[in-house]
């Protein structure tokens, strides 16, 4: 049974999220809190196993209380955000500062049980999670040598990454790695809509590549990363001799949408041997029969390992299938994927 405090302002959200949380067997709320102080309290009384917590609440905001609760007193907590550009920041800065999970409120845009469902596979997914998640900025890259800039310089290569819980930290370390003149990337990270124009924004800000959210049609050039959009799937095509994405609706896959494996799928079919598959830290199997797809089509693939992952799901099930050519802890992925393409 996994325990469950609500955080959150308005009496409304902790009502109806304490009602669609109780009606799965594996979850108990054990309480709620209207804002951080009396959240304090207890969860020093009821000791939960998961914390779900708003970003605007009185008196304290969501970001300076999970800052407070990392240092003092570490859990599992899943942010529960409305949607707005600023809320959307303040969501990323709590990933930063160790939550796991991004779940957007009950609204006019998202349907409560569809919430409902996206928040228990978060609570779930923050339960077996490790803490603290976050690596150090200066963790030191592999002692190989360097992979000469000019052996990449092409437009016949597609770097192909998928990841879920942990993942927006994940990525962050691997595409700080990469130099500017990386073959085109293409990035699904479980997220809400309107999040990951966030998160591509804020990469774009750290990374050497360019970094934003993907357009229908876009093409995949070197020294550019493609973020699929939150609730779009994005698959990479042929057109001609150049590479280009598609982003489209269509049903959940694995749960997900967008999915790791029907990108991964797609880059099997259009890429094959030109590609190299990366799976990172994450709940569930999405993206494992694609990376075994991607590495039976002749694509270098990696896994992420399970010392630096947060969830080690994803991954896991992807090594079990035999989908991994590497198991490789997150600082070396960037210097692995480098060597697999300069090695072709």
């Amino acid at each position: 049974m996994i325990r469950v405090l609500v955080v959150d302002d308005s009496a409304i959200v902790r009502k109806v999220l304490t009602e669609e949380l109780s009606k799965f067997p594996d979850i108990e709320v054990v309480g709620t809190a209207m804002d951080p102080y009396v959240a304090r309290d207890k969860i020093v009384k009821l000791k939960p196993d998961v914390v779900t917590l708003d970003v605007e609440m009185p008196r304290m905001d969501g970001l300076s209380f999970l800052a407070k609760l990392m240092k003092h007193y570490p859990l599992p907590v899943v942010i529960v955000s409305s949607l707005t550009p600023k809320n959307s920041e303040a969501a990323l800065r709590a990933l930063e500062l160790g939550a796991v999970e991004v779940i957007s409120k009950p609204g006019s845009q998202f349907s409560t049980p569809d919430v409902a469902h996206q928040l228990v596979r978060a609570i779930r997914a923050a339960a077996a999670a490790k803490l603290p998640q976050r690596l150090p900025a200066d963790v030191p890259s592999t002692t190989t040598a360097p992979v000469p800039l000019s052996r990449l310089r092409t437009t016949h290569k597609i770097l192909a990454i998928g990841a879920s819980t942990g993942g927006t930290q994940a990525i962050e370390a691997v595409l700080k790695r990469l130099p500017a003149t990386t073959p085109g990337t293409v990035i699904v990270q479980h997220m809400p809509a309107g999040f990951t124009t966030t998160f591509a924004e804020r990469l774009n800000r750290v990374c050497l590549m360019e970094v934003r959210e993907a357009r229908d049609g876009d093409s995949v050039v070197p020294g550019v990363a493609l973020i699929a959009p939150g609730n779009y799937h994005m698959l990479l095509t042929q057109s001609g001799a150049r590479y280009v994405v598609r982003v489209k609706d269509g049903p959940l896959v694995h749960y997900q949408r967008p999915s790791v494996d029907v990108l991964f799928q797609s880059v099997a079919r259009s890429a094959g041997c030109n590609a190299v598959g990366v799976i990172l830290t994450g709940m569930g199997a999405d993206g494992a029969k694609g990376l075994l797809a991607m590495r039976r089509a002749g694509a270098h693939t990696i896994a992420q390992d399970e010392q630096t992952s947060v969830v080690f799901g994803m991954p896991k099930e992807a090594i079990a299938l035999g989908a991994a050519a590497e198991v490789v802890p997150l600082p070396h992925i960037a210097d692995a994927a480098l060597r697999a393409f300069s090695e072709r």
